[in-house]
């Protein structure tokens, strides 16, 4: 049995002004592409299919007429989750859409799929709050699936009645997967866990966040999921939230980010994207394969010390999206600023970095890591202002609400 993984296609997302919904569009007929290649039998789109929770009509035609054209006219079926990003009430307000064609959708940690004939060629065999399973037609052995959509506090306390957060939080989910995997999975068939959470090893070193996929351990967000929670009947984990292709360690079987498939912020400069195509059968350990996607620009971020090797750098690269860093000992003027923009039509920020050009690295003032998180570059910023002083809780607390990436 192929299945095919991928997440976070934030459909409408742009770049600052720049438009992206054609790169949208390349990424996703590529991701097509792969599909109809490969000739997979199921796709797991793992949340954040939009990037608002109420998109502009043109990303949701492209998301629906993507979805479709990834059945292969009902030969192939398509499970998509919400994440955070996602309205999960306009995910779900598509089942009607979804079954005529094969797609299903779940937008709340215990939706519960209606037991209906998909009109394709796959059966729905059975459901339950969030789980399904599914006869594929050209398997004799079933998929099932533990779908977990992202899930915050209120949605938490809802759906699983959690009363507070942190460890119960947890422990009620672990539970959820631990009951779905008891009661519904063995070896006789295919079985995968489908999430749209923060997963980490318990103990080990928390997994690198893009700018845009603020932390969503944030006030109102979902506790942090450890690995071992994973039930061991499972055999392949399929993620969403993190935008860096990753294997999460800890888990009684591969635990896998597959990654958005455009870079969407300059913290994920020049990072490779992929899609993850999965190899199983009942019993078995899959095989896990990252397929890399080459549709869409990359973002760089070079830095010069004079105008006109950042001139000549961008003409050189036109073929993607730029935020170069100038050191200078004055301000830029106009005329620095108008021939930098016209020599690159997809340049983002200009940053200058006003500092003796000629000082040596003893003398120069340390430079903005800007690949750091929202919340250390504000501590770093208040302990310079403030003769080291660190924020206090309450202080550090407000900031995290203004970061919250998901209005009540």
């Amino acid at each position: 049995m192929k299945i095919l993984h991928t997440a976070d296609w934030h459909l409408g997302k742009r770049l600052q002004d720049f438009q992206r919904l054609q790169e949208q569009r390349d990424v996703l007929a590529e991701i097509i592409q792969v599909a109809n290649a490969e000739d997979v039998d199921l796709i797991l789109v793992a949340g954040d299919l939009f990037d608002t929770f109420n998109p502009d009509p043109k990303a949701e035609d492209l998301l629906y007429s993507t979805l479709k054209e990834l059945t292969a006219n009902g030969r192939r079926t398509v499970v998509a989750i919400a994440g955070n990003h996602d309205n999960p009430d306009r995910i779900e307000a598509q089942d009607h859409f979804g079954r005529e064609c094969g797609i299903i959708f779940a937008g709340f940690p215990k939706t519960e799929v209606r037991s209906y004939e998909l009109s394709c060629d796959a059966k729905l065999l059975c459901s339950a709050p969030g789980f399904i399973e599914l006869k594929l037609p050209r398997h004799d052995a079933p998929v099932r699936i533990i779908m977990t959509p992202y899930a915050n506090e209120t949605r938490l306390r809802s759906y699983l009645g959690v009363i507070s957060l942190d460890e119960e939080i947890r422990h009620h989910l672990g539970d959820h997967w631990t009951a779905l995997a008891d009661t519904y999975m063995n070896e006789q068939g295919v079985n995968l866990l489908m999430a749209h959470l923060f997963v980490m090893k318990r103990g080990g070193e928390q997994p690198e966040e893009s700018d845009d996929e603020r932390s969503i351990l944030q006030v109102g967000g979902a506790s942090v999921v450890y690995t071992d929670m994973i039930p061991p009947q499972v055999q392949y984990t399929a993620l969403g939230h993190l935008h860096r292709f990753q294997q999460i360690a800890g888990g009684p079987c591969p635990v896998v980010y597959s990654s958005s498939p455009l870079a969407y912020s300059f913290a994920e400069v020049d990072q490779q994207k992929y899609v993850v195509l999965i190899e199983a059968e009942p019993g078995q350990a899959v095989t896990v394969t990252p397929v890399p996607l080459v549709a869409g620009k990359r973002l760089l971020r070079p830095r010069f010390k004079r105008v006109d090797e950042a001139v000549d750098w961008l003409k050189e690269n036109p073929n993607c999206y730029a935020e170069i860093t100038l050191q200078t000992p004055t301000f830029l003027t106009s005329d620095e600023r108008r021939q930098l923009q016209q020599a690159h039509e997809s340049l983002v920020t200009i940053i200058p970095d006003v500092r003796d050009v000629e000082e040596t690295p003893e003398e120069a003032t340390p430079a903005i890591d800007l690949t750091q998180s929202m919340e250390t570059l504000f501590t770093s910023y208040f302990k310079n202002k403030n003769k080291g002083q660190e924020p206090n809780d309450r202080l550090q607390h407000l900031f995290r609400e203004i970061l919250a990436t998901e209005p009540e």
